[in-house]
């Protein structure tokens, strides 16, 4: 399929009144995201702890970066990596963003909840900052997905609190929730995906490094 027809044929305000706002909040406060974190490259929270996680990929590998949002200064990572990426994302601004940012690379206008993740397999997939701002029923269907999108062995990165937790998001305000790494383990078990490591950056966000596989 020609993922960039597929793009062009969907306007950004049809994009936008079909998922009726699945971007959590995020389209709303576009202008102000773009403006502290959307625009450039930068040092910003995550930066340091991605670059590893793609330096144990081969190079040329698939990469599926869920809510990648305008590229900077996450996905960008992954390119430069010489890894061969693929964006989604629900909010209009930030897809149009990602465009720009990287032109050329793969991007749909689709929530994660209903995407149909490019109707193929991936050797990687990274959810940064993204599975907390999602329902709970939502976040145990996107633990499913990623099981039928990665092949076997393919790898997985994201990022919610260790503790369960429902605060709330410091740039729209709304809700968010986190299940918690002892129930986030036992969802990605029960469809076949183990946590290899655990850790956390500078901003608290805690990392679930995990590949789709039984550890030896």
């Amino acid at each position: 399929m020609d993922t960039q027809r597929l793009f062009i044929n969907k306007s950004w305000t049809a994009c936008y009144d079909q998922q009726m706002d699945r971007s959590n909040g995020y389209e709303a406060v576009s202008e102000k995201f773009l403006a502290r974190r959307g625009r450039s490259r930068s040092t910003g929270i995550g930066v340091k702890e991605v670059p590893k996680w793609t330096r144990t990929l081969p190079r040329g590998s698939s990469v599926i970066d869920l809510g990648c949002g305008p590229s900077f200064p996450i996905t960008a990572v992954l390119v430069e990596e010489g890894l061969h990426v693929f964006g989604v994302d629900v909010a209009p601004s930030f897809v149009a963003a990602f465009q720009g940012n990287l032109p050329g690379t793969p991007i749909v206008c689709e929530a994660v909840q209903e995407s149909r993740f490019f109707d193929r397999t991936f050797d990687a997939a990274l959810a940064w900052g993204l599975i907390f701002l999602l329902q709970a029923e939502d976040q145990h269907r996107l633990v499913q997905r990623f099981a039928e999108i990665l092949v076997p062995g393919g790898r997985l990165l994201f990022t919610a609190t260790a503790k369960p937790a429902v605060g709330i998001d410091a740039m729209t305000g709304l809700e968010s929730l986190s299940l918690g790494a002892e129930q986030y383990r036992k969802l990605l078990g029960a469809v076949g995906i183990s946590v290899a490591e655990e850790y956390e950056d500078e901003g608290e966000n805690h990392y679930f490094d995990a590949f789709k596989g039984k550890i030896a």
